[in-house]
């Protein structure tokens, strides 16, 4: 009885999802060509997406050749201590990584967010596991206003329905505009953010001694994550995680990284 029962039940859903899928057929997730069911990439795409795997390393998550054993960390973690415990990122930042960010963002994809947001529950699963509440990386109110959305709180509250846990989404405020980071030198990149971000009382309420799991779109510089975090643990967090969507790698020697205009605005 409870196998005729369990049938019924999915014909039952078939049968109210089918509407909806003759007048809004699933497309792909990078190029919104037809697809059999919500979420998922087609042929062409799936081989353009390259997801971020171990080894890696344990702070900076930044992914190594071959295992280097236990406890090894990368060059960046052990000359740039971040002041954040720990980064992870689901994807690298290259090809359709790239269209399903910019889709996102600048062309009111949030229906990615949702599908987005269980690539970074896979890659993030041991800073979710620890972590006692979630709050996005925040937009100035002006470019909140032009754009209606924020792409980071939409992979935020997607995270925060699938694990559980708490979505914080005014922890923290973003008190001035900044320029975008791209071309500038390392002290230009901090003087740009420096006293960007603001804790109001009733973020520093929510933070105070909790383990902060910060998320973002994408992983550039890390200046900005940095930033964001120096700001929570200066008003009480007591720990802060980094997730994010995508990562940017370096492309050639120490440094010397690939980046897109459009990421950083």
């Amino acid at each position: 009885m409870a196998d005729w029962r369990g049938e019924i039940k999915g014909l039952g859903k078939t049968m109210l999802e089918w509407p909806a899928r003759i007048l809004f057929p699933p497309v792909c997730a990078g190029c919104r060509r037809h697809v059999s069911r919500p979420g998922v990439l087609c042929g062409a795409c799936w081989p353009r997406l390259t997801f971020l795997e171990k080894p890696w390393c344990p702070v900076m998550g930044t992914p190594f050749s071959h295992d280097m054993g236990e406890g090894f960390l990368c060059g960046e973690a052990l000359a740039d201590p971040p002041p954040f415990e720990r980064s992870r990122s689901a994807v690298v930042y290259s090809g359709v990584a790239c269209d399903m960010v910019r889709g996102l963002k600048y062309h009111d994809r949030t229906d990615l967010a949702p599908w987005m947001a269980e690539w970074m529950l896979r890659a993030g699963s041991e800073l979710l596991a620890e972590a006692d509440i979630i709050v996005p990386v925040p937009l100035y109110w002006r470019r909140f206003f032009k754009r209606k959305f924020n792409q980071s709180a939409e992979l935020a509250r997607a995270l925060a329905k699938a694990s559980g846990l708490r979505f914080e989404p005014a922890a923290v405020t973003r008190v001035r505009q900044t320029l975008p980071q791209v071309g500038l030198e390392r002290r230009e990149r901090e003087d740009n953010l420096r006293g960007a971000f603001r804790i109001p009382p009733e973020g520093a309420l929510a933070i105070a001694g909790r383990r902060v799991l910060l998320i973002d779109d994408v992983y550039t510089t890390g200046a900005t994550v940095r930033a964001v975090t120096a700001s929570l643990k200066k008003g009480g967090a007591g720990a802060v995680d980094v997730l994010t969507f995508a990562r940017v790698l370096p492309a050639g020697g120490e440094g010397d990284f690939q980046l897109d205009a459009t990421v950083l605005i």
